[in-house]
């Protein structure tokens, strides 16, 4: 039964890949304590190993996006699993932090080209009436490898140690090189009796008219910066969500099972955007009602409101803001990758638009989280961080008008 689904459904093995590869980015945050300990890494180190992901995503989206657009869907993402598995496995052979490092790049590079093509790989595996529901379900792929990647890598790293965490997911990348290969229908063949996608022109300057026509376009710059005042909040708040239970309270031993469950939720609210952009619910709508729910769930979490109940219920009711604000706000990002496809100049730049909303959400996630510690430095606590979400939020709101407004123009 589960054979048949997949063999039906191409577009869920690309998903799958997604997952993949995000655990890779989701798998040292598990292993600093034991990396630390084995390798002699410094906090400095530590720090470098988990931003080089986000710095390669800030620097080349753009570039890589084009690349996969050049090379093909289908290539692009098996090459960029092919990479992450084998950084993973050299990784896991690393004697100091300097070699781990440039591995850590690497993979990074290798996650760009495995999940850029996605969007574009499952418009053209899908009937054009599944798409909303399965490009919700791709938007999901990064909390649902990061849950993933924090849910399994404790109980991995105490019983065999985090060399063989790194090998088990270069394995299960390497898995899916083949599982995509057998799967996923050549670059030149279209899935579900769709025409094959429009090609961009073949001469010396394909690459810079596909920038200069991404960049051009309205639509790439409304998705880009509205995922961008999206992730760098969310992951400021995932970030340092131990700092916000301990504020109010303290959740004891069950903390790094509930920073896994934050992740998780967010699931849900891509896998809801996708059922409802299909139900014809409007997609600025959807945009506004995330952004809203992040801004009341980080007052629940960070506001300093005078509670009057016991630390553990403090505690727990600004967990449960958390939770708001991860999952509710898991409508936008699963929205976001739906208006992408629709958005982009044509189908040729499918994945140059997804590279530049990429490179945006990269800048908001390598920004965010330092302005939030900031702000907490400042205030002395994490009471006022509520603001600075809170302003994220009301520039998405807008800027979700502005979508609609194009939309309704048809200008994008």
């Amino acid at each position: 039964m589960v054979a048949w689904t997949f063999r039906r459904h191409p577009e869920l093995v690309v998903i799958l890949a997604g997952i993949a590869a995000a655990m890779h980015v989701g798998k040292l945050s598990p292993a600093i304590p034991a990396l630390r300990a084995a390798l002699d890494v410094s906090l400095l180190q530590a720090g470098f190993l988990l931003s080089l992901v986000q710095l390669a995503g800030m620097v080349l989206g753009l570039a890589v996006g084009l690349a996969a657009d050049s090379l093909g869907l289908k290539r692009s993402m098996l090459a960029g699993l092919t990479l992450l598995s084998a950084a993973g496995a050299l990784g896991a052979l690393a004697q100091g932090p300097a070699s781990l490092l440039a591995l850590r790049a690497c993979e990074g590079f290798g996650f760009l080209l495995a999940v850029m093509p996605g969007p574009g790989l499952i418009r053209r595996l899908t009937l054009p009436g599944k798409m909303p529901s399965a490009m919700g379900m791709w938007g999901a792929y990064m909390p649902f490898g990061t849950a993933l990647a924090l849910a399994a890598g404790p109980m991995v790293i105490d019983t065999a140690g985090w060399r063989s965490w790194w090998l088990l997911l270069a394995g299960m990348s390497l898995l899916m090189v083949a599982w995509v290969a057998m799967a996923v229908t050549p670059d030149k063949q279209a899935g579900h009796g769709q025409a094959p996608a429009t090609q961009a022109p073949e001469f010396g300057g394909a690459w810079m008219v596909r920038v200069q026509r991404t960049l051009s376009a309205r639509g790439p710059w409304l998705v880009a910066l509205c995922f961008a005042l999206y992730s760098g909040q969310w992951l400021a708040v995932i970030g340092f969500l131990p700092s916000v239970v301990a504020q109010g309270g303290n959740l004891g031993a069950a903390t790094g099972s509930l920073l896994a469950l934050a992740a998780l939720v967010n699931v849900i609210g891509n896998v809801a955007s996708g059922r409802l952009l299909q139900r014809g619910v409007p997609a600025h709508r959807l945009l506004t009602i995330g952004f809203v729910a992040m801004a009341v769930g980080a007052v629940v979490a960070f506001a300093d409101i005078g509670w009057s109940q016991s630390p553990g219920v403090v505690a727990s009711i600004r967990y449960v803001g958390v939770l708001l604000f991860s999952m509710v706000g898991g409508l936008i990002p699963g929205t976001l990758f739906s208006l992408a496809v629709r958005l982009a100049p044509d189908e040729s730049s499918v994945s140059t638009t997804v590279g530049w909303m990429q490179q945006l959400s990269a800048l908001g996630q390598f920004l965010g989280p330092p302005a939030v510690a900031l702000i907490a430095v400042g205030a002395g606590g994490w009471q006022w961080t509520w603001i600075a979400t809170g302003a994220c939020c009301l520039l998405g709101i807008a800027v979700a008008q502005w979508i609609r407004g194009q939309l309704q123009h048809g200008t994008v």
